[in-house]
C-alpha cells in the first residue's frame, strides 16, 4: 500500500499510476500507461540509489507525472528544470498542483525564473520620464508597466498579457547580473527577485529552467546558488537541450545592447548627482558610438564566422581598439562618481567587466584559471587552440552583434558540478537516444555508466500513422530539389486536404517553397501559415483555426508546435537536419574530434541529425486519437549507409513509397497498411571518412 512506510518507493510510485490508484481516482481523464509505470519506477530507483538515470521517454508516454510521482513521494528536496519558460509555467501551475493534490502531498512548490523575468522597482524608477519611450504604444505598455507594478505580488513579467516579448522597454524594467546593484540598492527589502529566491529556499520543489539551472552552475549568480547545495533530486526535462545551452553558459559573451544600455544607464543616474551629467556626457555618448561603429564596420561578413575571420577586416579591428579605448574612457569618467551612488558604483564595474571580456575576444587569449570568471587576465597575443580557449566568434544580428567564447567540450564542468552534488540526477526527454543507445548524449553530459530506460512511445503507430518516402527525388544538392519536393508533396496535402506541417532545414528552401506554393500555377488552395511573417504564438494559433492551413517553419519550429487533433495530419521534412558546416562552434567541434582520432561524422553529426529529425518527426502524433502521415523526402534515407540509422531511430512506422497509399490512409482504407513494407532502395553508400560531410 502507498502508506506502508517499508515499501520501495518504486512499488510507491507505481500504485500511484496504475488503475484504481491515486492518479486515477482523483485526476480526471488520467488513463494509466504502462510506459509510464516503467519510467516512474525507474526515476525511483535513480532517486533512492543517488543515481544518475537517462530515460528516453517516447511522446504519449506521460512522463511529467512519470517523474513528479516518485520524486513528491520521495519527500526530498527537488530541482525539476525544463526546456523553456512556458513549459516551466505549465508544469508548476498545471500538472504540479494536480499530482500534489491527488497524491495527498504537503510539499512546499515554487516558480523561480531568472533575473530578466522579474520587475525591477529600481530601474522602474529610473526609467520614469526615459526619453527612451519613442512611440506613444511604448509610452502606453510603460503606463501599463507602472500600474500592474502598484498591485502585482510576485513581479513575474508573465502576468502582463500582451506585452510583446521583444518589446524594448523590458531592459529598462528588469535587471542583468551587471546591473544589478544587490543589497544597496535602495529597493532591496521589496526586491521580487529576492523575494522569488527566499520562496525557492524554503520550497520542498522548485521549478525552473534550464538557462536558469545553468547560468548557476555556471558561477553567474543568475539564479539559486544558496538552495542548489540542499537539493537531494534534479529532474532535467527536456534534457536534449542541455549541451548546447551548457555551452554558452560556461562561455562569456558581449553583444551591443548592453554597451548601449550602459552608457544610458550612465546617463539616467546623473539626475540625482548634481555635476555628474557634464562629466558623462561625452564618453556615455563615445561608447554608444563606438558600438554603432563596430556593427557598420562588421556589416559585410557573414552573419556568424570566427573571431579570425572577423580581424580580417581592418576596418573590423580598428573598430574594436575605438571599443576598447570609449569603454576604458567611460570607465575612468566614472571612477570618481562611484561614492556618489549605487549606480554609478555598479555603471564603473560594467565598464571594467566589458574591458576585461573585449580584450579576451579581441586578443584571442584566456587563462585557464579563468576561464569562468569576470577576472583581469594576463594579455597573450598569440591565438590559442579551440582546446586552451573554446572557439571565438561573432554573429551579426539586423541592429546589433555579439563576440563570444565558447566552450567546445562541456562535459567536465557538468560532470563536477553532478558530482559535488550528491544528488539523484534524472534526464528525460522525447529525444535521447540514437538508434536505441544513449552513448551520445551520455558523452556530451559527461556521464559515465548511467542507468538507462527507453520507454518507446503508446501510440499504435502502425494504425495511427504512416511514412512516405516519396520516390524519384534528386539528391538534395540538386538545384531543383526544392522544387521537386513541392511537387511530391502537393499530392499529399490534396489527400489530406491541406492540415500539414512542413519543416525546412533551411530558411532559404522555407522562402522558396511559400513562393512555389503562392505561384498562380500551382493549386494551392489552402491557406499558408509561414515563419517570419507573424510572430510564432500568432501563426500557431491561426493555423489551429484554420483547420486546413499548411504551416511553414525551419529548424527553431523543430519544438513547441504542439498541434493536437485534425488540424495537423501531416508532417513533411524536406532534408536531414544535418547542422550547418560553416558554423563556427560545430566546425571546432567537428575538428576537435578530427584530431583526437575520431570520426566527426559518425560521433558528431549523424546522432545530432538524429535527434533533431527525431524531434521534428514527433509533432505528428500528439494524442491516442490523432492520425497523420509523416512524408520523408530526403532519398539519402534509402541511398546511403547512413540512412537506416534515422529510420531505425523512429517509431514503428509502416512505409511506402506509393501515393495512391497515403489518398487510401486518409480515405480512412478499411485494408490496413502492413508494418513493414518492401521497396527496392537504391545500394548503400560507405560510411563517409573522417573528413567527409553527408553528400
Amino acid at each position: 500500500m502507498l502508506d506502508a512506510r517499508d515499501a520501495r518507493l518504486a512499488d510507491r510510485s507505481r500504485e500511484a499510476l496504475v488503475e484504481g490508484g491515486l492518479l486515477a481516482e482523483r485526476i480526471p481523464a488520467f488513463r494509466p500507461r504502462v510506459a509510464q509505470q516503467s519510467l516512474a519506477m525507474a526515476v525511483a530507483d535513480a532517486i533512492d540509489q543517488r543515481a544518475t538515470l537517462l530515460a528516453e521517454a517516447g511522446t504519449g508516454t506521460g512522463k511529467t507525472f512519470a517523474y513528479l510521482v516518485p520524486a513528491l513521494l520521495s519527500g526530498l528536496k527537488t530541482i525539476v528544470s525544463t526546456g523553456t519558460r512556458a513549459l516551466q509555467d505549465q508544469l508548476f501551475h498545471r500538472d504540479l498542483p494536480r499530482v500534489r493534490d491527488a497524491l495527498g502531498s504537503g510539499l512546499r512548490s515554487a516558480l523561480l525564473k531568472g533575473r530578466a523575468n522579474y520587475l525591477c522597482l529600481y530601474r522602474l524608477e529610473q526609467a520614469r520620464g526615459e526619453p527612451r519611450l519613442a512611440s506613444r504604444e511604448q509610452i502606453h505598455q510603460f503606463q501599463r508597466i507602472a500600474a500592474w507594478a502598484g498591485r502585482t505580488r510576485m513581479g513575474d513579467m508573465a502576468e502582463l498579457d500582451g506585452l510583446p516579448e521583444d518589446t524594448p522597454l523590458l531592459p529598462l524594467v528588469t535587471s542583468t547580473v551587471d546591473n544589478c546593484l544587490g543589497n544597496d540598492c535602495p529597493f532591496w527589502s521589496e526586491c521580487f527577485l529576492v523575494q522569488a529566491r527566499q520562496r525557492a529556499q524554503a520550497a520542498d520543489v522548485v521549478v525552473v529552467n534550464h538557462h536558469l539551472l545553468l547560468a548557476d552552475l555556471a558561477l553567474k549568480q543568475e539564479g539559486f546558488g544558496e538552495i542548489l547545495p540542499g537539493a537531494q533530486v534534479f529532474i532535467v526535462d527536456e534534457a536534449h537541450q542541455l549541451p548546447e545551452l551548457a555551452a554558452q553558459f560556461f562561455g562569456e559573451g558581449m553583444s551591443a545592447r548592453p554597451l548601449v544600455e550602459l552608457a544610458r544607464d550612465a546617463i539616467a543616474e546623473c539626475k540625482d548627482v548634481p555635476g555628474a551629467l557634464p562629466v558623462l556626457q561625452s564618453p556615455a555618448h563615445a561608447l554608444e558610438e563606438a558600438t554603432r561603429t563596430l556593427r557598420t564596420a562588421m556589416e559585410g561578413l557573414p552573419p556568424r564566422g570566427t573571431r579570425y575571420r572577423a580581424l580580417y577586416e581592418p576596418a573590423v579591428e580598428d573598430a574594436l581598439h575605438a571599443l576598447d579605448d570609449a569603454l576604458l574612457h567611460l570607465r575612468d569618467a566614472l571612477g570618481p562618481l562611484r561614492e556618489a551612488s549605487p549606480g554609478f558604483d555598479s555603471c564603473h564595474a560594467r565598464a571594467q567587466a566589458f574591458v576585461t571580456r573585449l580584450r579576451r575576444w579581441n586578443d584571442g587569449s584566456v587563462a585557464a584559471e579563468s576561464l569562468f570568471d569576470d577576472e583581469e587576465s594576463p594579455v597573450d597575443m598569440a591565438e590559442p587552440t579551440p582546446d586552451d580557449a573554446g572557439v571565438l566568434w561573432y554573429e551579426l544580428t539586423p541592429r546589433g552583434f555579439r563576440l563570444q567564447r565558447t566552450p567546445l567540450d562541456v562535459s567536465a564542468p557538468l560532470r563536477a558540478h553532478r558530482e559535488a552534488s550528491g544528488a539523484a540526477w534524472i534526464f528525460t526527454s522525447a529525444t535521447l537516444a540514437v538508434d536505441g543507445h544513449f552513448d551520445h548524449i551520455a558523452e556530451r553530459l559527461g556521464i559515465e555508466a548511467p542507468q538507462t530506460l527507453l520507454t518507446p512511445s503508446p501510440f499504435d503507430w502502425p494504425h495511427q500513422a504512416l511514412c512516405y518516402l516519396p520516390p524519384k527525388l534528386p539528391q538534395p544538392s540538386a538545384q531543383d530539389y526544392t522544387r521537386a519536393v513541392v511537387d511530391a508533396v502537393l499530392p499529399v496535402l490534396e489527400a489530406s486536404a491541406g492540415r500539414a506541417f512542413l519543416l525546412f532545414a533551411s530558411h532559404r528552401a522555407l522562402r522558396e517553397t511559400a513562393a512555389l506554393l503562392r505561384d498562380g500555377s500551382r493549386d494551392c488552395p489552402w491557406p499558408l501559415f509561414v515563419q517570419g511573417e507573424a510572430p510564432r504564438h500568432v501563426l500557431l494559433q491561426r493555423f489551429r483555426e484554420s483547420g486546413n492551413g499548411v504551416l511553414l517553419g525551419a529548424a527553431s519550429f523543430r519544438e513547441g508546435v504542439d498541434v493536437a487533433g485534425g488540424a495537423l495530419s501531416v508532417v513533411v521534412i524536406d532534408k536531414l537536419p544535418f547542422a550547418a558546416p560553416d558554423d563556427p562552434v560545430f566546425e571546432a567541434r567537428l575538428d576537435a574530434i578530427r584530431r583526437g582520432g575520431g570520426n566527426p561524422f559518425r560521433d558528431e553529426q549523424l546522432p545530432q541529425a538524429v535527434i533533431a529529425l527525431k524531434q521534428g518527426v514527433g509533432r505528428l502524433i500528439r494524442t491516442e486519437f490523432d492520425r497523420g502521415v509523416l512524408v520523408l523526402c530526403d532519398p539519402r534515407l534509402l541511398g546511403r549507409s547512413y540512412g537506416s540509422v534515422f529510420l531505425d531511430s523512429l517509431p514503428p512506422l509502416p512505409r511506402t513509397r506509393e501515393i495512391s497509399t497515403v489518398a487510401a490512409f486518409f480515405a480512412r482504407d478499411a485494408t490496413p497498411v502492413p508494418a513493414t513494407m518492401a521497396f527496392d532502395p537504391t545500394p548503400d553508400s560507405p560510411l563517409p571518412t573522417p573528413d567527409a560531410r553527408p553528400s
